[in-house]
């Protein structure tokens, strides 16, 4: 059953040139493309967004990483996309990614890992959403 998910390019991919190739290994496992924008998030933005992670040592430093060059939105949709994403780009920490993983291959830090994936189903309906609008949720065109 086809399912939805998103996937940032974050700064350090952005700034490193790596946007390609995160796209080139994402259309090579199968996934399809439904939107894609480029854009920097702002300050308050980038708090909405990671407001789960509000009050956590991390959240600060976070926001200003994602707010520090511009990133790369991909709605993607395939069979188990949540989790099929979840596989290609690898766990958090670069240094425990496997290689052949996006963070395996390309992240340097925990937070300079190169994408952001959305990790559940629900999580991903409301990611798609605060990027794209509700009007992405219904399918590719």
């Amino acid at each position: 059953m086809s399912e939805r998910t998103l996937l940032i390019v974050k700064p350090d991919g952005v700034a490193r040139g790596l946007v390609g190739e995160v796209i080139a290994r994402v259309e090579a496992r199968g996934f399809r493309l439904c939107a894609i924008q480029m854009l920097r998030l702002d300050d308050e933005r980038a708090g909405e967004f990671y407001a789960i992670h509000r009050g956590k040592p991390f959240y600060r430093p976070l926001v200003e990483f994602m707010t520090s060059g511009p990133v790369v939105v991909v709605l993607l949709e395939a069979d188990r996309a949540v989790q099929g994403l979840r596989e290609l780009v690898g766990v958090t920490d670069p240094a425990k990614a496997e290689i052949g993983t996006v963070r395996g291959d390309m992240g340097t830090t925990i937070q300079a890992n190169v994408v952001h994936a959305s990790d559940s189903p629900e999580t991903a309906r409301a990611e798609i959403g605060f990027f794209f609008g509700p009007r992405a949720l219904s399918g590719c065109a």
